[in-house]
Parts: C-alpha cells; structure tokens; sequence
C-alpha cells in the first residue's frame, strides 16, 4: 500500500473487535520497532507491545484509559530520553509504526494525556530521565461504531482540515503559497495538511524560503501545549508532521531529509522546527510502499 493512500485511509479508532491479532502480525508489529527507533533529533526511541491478558487485575484498573477506549487488548507503549526534539522524534517514529499498523490492517488511536501515566511507566519500565508522551491502543476495529465514538468523532471534528491557504506560506510575508507554486512537493505538503493533530488543532505551518526551501513551524498554542506539564504535545504533532511529508517524498522519487539543526529562518509567531534538505532526485525511482512485503527504510 502506498504512503499516501495510507494516510488517507487511516482513522482513529476507538472502539475494537474480540478477534485476536495474529502472532506473525506482533511479530512484524516488534520488528517494526527496531526499524523506528531514532528521529530527526537523533533521540533514541524505545518501543512495547503490552497485551492486557498478561497484566494482572490490579495493574488493569490502573491502566484506566478513562472510558475513551473500548475493547484493545494491545497497546504500543513508546518512551524517550527527556532532551531536545524528543517528542518530536517519538512522534516521527510512532506515526510510521501507526501507518504500518494501517496498512496491516489494524485501527491505532493517538492517546496523550488521557491515560495514567505511572502505571504505563511500570510496564515499560520507564527510567528516571524518560518520558512517556503518547501510546497507542492497536487492533482490529470493530465492525460497528459505537455511538460514543461516533459523538467523540464528530465532536473533535477528526476529517476537518484547515485549508492549503492557511498551512503553507511564501517567504516571511505569511502570504499564502498557491499550489502550482508547489510543484513536485504539492502532495508531500497535502500529506502534512492530512496529518492526525491533538485536538485537530493543526499547529503545523510549512514555509518556502526565499531561496525555495521547505521549512516547518510551530505555530504554539502555549496554554493548551503546555497543560500537561513535560509533555508539549503540540511537539509531538511536529514529528507526525515530518513524517508525512518524507515519507510521501520519498514516494514520489524526491529524496532529502529533515535537518532540525539549520539555521533558522525566522516567521514571526512561529516556531521553527526544521529545514528539508533536498537531494538530488534519486535514480530509478519507485513509489514507496507499506508492508506487503516491502516495508518503509530510512
């Protein structure tokens, strides 16, 4: 399946089926592990896949996910060292393992903050300068929707998306960049714009320079970034978003990476989080695709 098409197909899924993901299916899940394991930031990334049967009953009303998710058994647990860029990174990372989980088949659901942190951190074995800034429930969706899905869904708006005009500026003047300006990267940039966010806040806005390179902001809601005190979800939205955007490059033969260590061009009211360093285009180029035997390399 391609990059792209993934995106696009992959929804947030609260409610799961009693059918049981296969053992091969865990063990491409674990694989898919070792290959996500660092980001732009260099931040190593751990990764568990917790199954509740093997969790005592004590454990498991201390795993509380607050009523929001019904029916996982497994859940993917990602931690990372407390340091520059990290939680950015981990959401590099976990939305390709998340992206692969579509193309398997499975439904996931980005949780920060609606999940007791201490208790996780036990299974995980979280160490002092670690942090936990999102899991994951993964499985097969059920077949019907529940009602309180459907309502949390329609309430966080989750398929709204701000317009192109809005997401994508031309130089430091904020001044909307038009699509056919985009050229080759039109669609890396609609991969970011259909990007998952917390909250479906959006916070992502990419920039051509002057001299025709891409770069990410952050455009902060401070007080709703900064509620949970460590965790700057709004980072993690930094890290989906890069992710987007290379691998749907990738796709369409534009190789390059991300750079969170460039200079800086500075927007006002942005943040700035990396520059997309373009190569040259790479020979022979194919489209990038998801499992079915091919898996996404770095």
């Amino acid at each position: 399946m391609k990059a792209m098409e993934t995106i696009q197909r992959r929804i947030s899924v609260r409610t799961y089926s009693d059918r049981s993901v296969e053992e091969e299916t865990r063990n491409r899940l674990q694989e898919l592990f070792l290959v996500y394991r660092t980001g732009p930031y260099g931040n190593p990334v751990r990764f568990k896949l917790l199954d509740l049967e093997a969790v005592s009953s004590q454990e498991l009303r201390r795993l509380g996910t607050y009523g929001v998710i019904r029916g996982a058994r497994l859940y993917i647990l990602g931690s990372v060292k407390e340091q520059a860029g990290c939680q950015a990174d981990l959401g590099y990372c976990l939305e390709k393992i998340i992206l692969e989980a579509t193309a398997l088949g499975l439904g996931t659901c980005w949780l920060g903050g609606t999940f007791r942190r201490s208790s996780f951190a036990r299974q995980i074995q979280l160490q002092d300068d670690e942090l936990i800034p999102a899991i994951t429930p993964v499985g097969y969706p059920a077949k019907s929707v529940a009602i309180p899905d459907r309502l949390l869904r329609a309430g966080a708006r989750s398929r709204w998306r701000k317009p192109w005009s809005e997401l994508f500026l031309a130089g430091d003047s904020q001044a909307p960049l038009p699509e056919e300006e985009a050229g080759e990267y039109r669609l890396p940039l609609e991969a970011v714009r259909q990007g998952p966010s917390a909250s479906n806040r959006q916070p992502w806005r990419i920039v051509k320079d002057p001299e025709g390179r891409y770069r990410l902001y952050l455009k902060e809601n401070k007080l709703y970034n900064r509620a949970s005190g460590k965790i700057r979800i709004q980072y993690i939205d930094m890290g989906i978003a890069m992710s987007h955007f290379e691998l749907v490059a990738q796709e369409q033969g534009l190789s390059g990476r991300w750079n969170p260590f460039a200079p800086a061009y500075n927007v006002k009211g942005l943040e700035h989080i990396a520059l997309w360093e373009s190569y040259n285009r790479r020979p022979n180029s194919r489209p990038v695709s998801l499992y079915k035997g091919c898996s996404v390399v770095m």
